[in-house]
This record gives structure tokens, sequence and C-alpha cells, in this order.
């Protein structure tokens, strides 16, 4: 009786075992693929769900949630032959576990990989301004591309973000070099424009001081004349007027030379006396 027993209880036990080896619960968020004697046979739900023991398996247990793919820092050569360095983050979606489970060894590994080499891609065809300035064509671009290639395995790729762009540190160097280069070009040029601008500025008041300089003297010889002119009418034929004007102006001038602060020495010309003598009678006559 007691080895009956136990051989009873034993095949309860395994009864009950087998049965709860039958009762799969899938949490929410995942979906699970079963085979079969070594085939798929099904995908199982969130939820409750009953397969056969020791016939069915659990083979792979796949997300449904939003899959954030973090893709790593690499160098990437644009047109102009510029380095650059980008990331990203990839969101994706596992839209058939099937697929996802046997069309790609390593779904997630695959997804990053595509995602690096087709922003190598993208960005290989841009220049470096282009592509500094450009994330959302590059976003957009990126998505393109992988929808078609992801399609096979299953998955749906949301979006692309990229994460950080910017020139290699060789790079940045050479840009700052270039943007000190361009700063001084320009400085050279305002300064070569400002001499420019003066030396013309000069050259016209060269110029203008030139032509008032000569319109003041063409002036002064109109004056002149007409001052010739004038005397030449009041004296007439008679030159002792003209002779008394210039003997006053004479002595007017040895006067003044004579009163000067700067003057310590009077020089008188040797012939004064007969200049004025001269003078003098002339007048008289």
């Amino acid at each position: 009786m007691t080895g009956s027993l136990i051989i009873t209880l034993a095949l309860i036990a395994f009864v009950f075992v087998t049965l709860l080896k039958g009762v799969r619960i899938v949490p929410q968020g995942e979906e699970r693929i079963v085979e079969r004697l070594g085939r798929y046979h099904v995908t199982l739900k969130p939820g409750l769900n009953f397969t056969i023991p020791y016939v069915d398996r659990v083979r792979y247990t796949l997300p449904t949630k939003d899959i954030i793919l973090d893709i790593k820092q690499q160098e990437i050569i644009t047109r102009d032959n510029a380095v650059i360095v980008a990331n990203a983050l990839c969101f994706a979606k596992v839209v058939d576990p099937k697929k996802a489970a046997y069309g790609v060894e390593n779904y997630q590994f695959a997804v990053a990989s595509l995602t690096m080499t087709a922003l190598r891609a993208i960005i290989g065809t841009m220049d470096l301004d282009e592509a500094l300035s450009s994330r959302e064509i590059i976003k957009a671009r990126l998505a393109e591309a992988m929808t078609v290639q992801t399609d096979d395995w299953g998955i749906a790729v949301r979006s692309v973000e990229i994460q950080d762009i910017k020139p290699s540190e060789s790079m940045q160097v050479a840009m700052e070099r270039q943007a000190a280069a361009e700063r001084e070009r320009k400085a050279a040029v305002t300064r070569a424009e400002g001499e420019r601008q003066a030396a013309v500025l000069a050259a016209q008041a060269r110029k203008e001081a030139a032509e008032r300089d000569a319109a003041a003297t063409v002036q002064l010889a109109e004056a002149s004349a007409i001052a010739i002119e004038r005397v030449s009418r009041a004296v007439g034929t008679e030159t002792a007027p003209a002779l008394f004007l210039l003997g006053e102006r004479y002595i007017t001038a040895m006067q003044a030379l004579a009163t000067s602060s700067n003057s310590k020495t009077v020089v008188l010309p040797a012939d004064i006396q007969q200049t004025l003598g001269g003078l003098l009678g002339k007048v008289k006559l």
C-alpha cells in the first residue's frame, strides 16, 4: 500500500507539474516565440496562453516596447574631406516578432550597425557646413533609408535623433586657424580701404586748396591790375606824383623796420641820400 501510494502521489505531482508547464503567462510589453519540435509554431501574446508541455518550447522572448539603441560616436569624412564626429540615438520597435527572431541573428546589433553605416553614407554626401547645419535633413534621410532595410527584420524605426555632430579636434584647430586668417584678411581689407579713402580725401583737399590758392592769386592779380590802372589814370603823364608815392612808401618801410621789436640793427642803403635827394628833387620840379 505504501509503494502504491508513493507512485500515485508521484503521478499526481507529475501531472500537476506538466499542466503547469503548459500554462504560459506573458506580461504586457512582451511577445514570445514558441517552437514545436524545433520549428516555429506560434507567437504568444500578452496574457494567459497554453502550450503542450515537453513538445512546445519558448525559444525567444521579444519586447514590443520601443527600443532605444545608442549609436556610438564615430568619425565621418564629408564630401570636402573634412572629418567630423557624430553620434545618435535610434528608436525602434519590434512589429513582427517572428521576422525579428528568424530574420536576423541579433536584431538590435543589426539595427545599430545599419544606423552607423547609413549615417556615414548620408554625411559623406554633404559638405562640412551643410552637415553641421542640417540635422533635420540627416534625421529624415536616416529614417527613410532604414525603414526599407529593417522591414525584412520585422523592425520599425521610429526615429533617429542626432545627439551630437561636430568637427574633430584636429578639424576644430584648422577651422579656428582659418577663421583667424579670415578675420585678419578682413581687417587688412578694412585698413586698406580706410587708407585709400584717406588718400582720396587728402588728394581732394590738396586739389581744393590749390584751386582756391589759384583763384586767390588770380583775384590778387586782378586787384593789382585794377589798382595800377586807377593809379595810372590818376597820375596821367606826370611822374612827380608817382615818385612822391614811391618815396613815401620807402620811408614808411624804413620806419617800420626801425621800430620793429625783432630788429636790433638797422642797415640803411649806401645811396639813401642820393635816392631821397633825387626823389625830392624830382618832386620839386
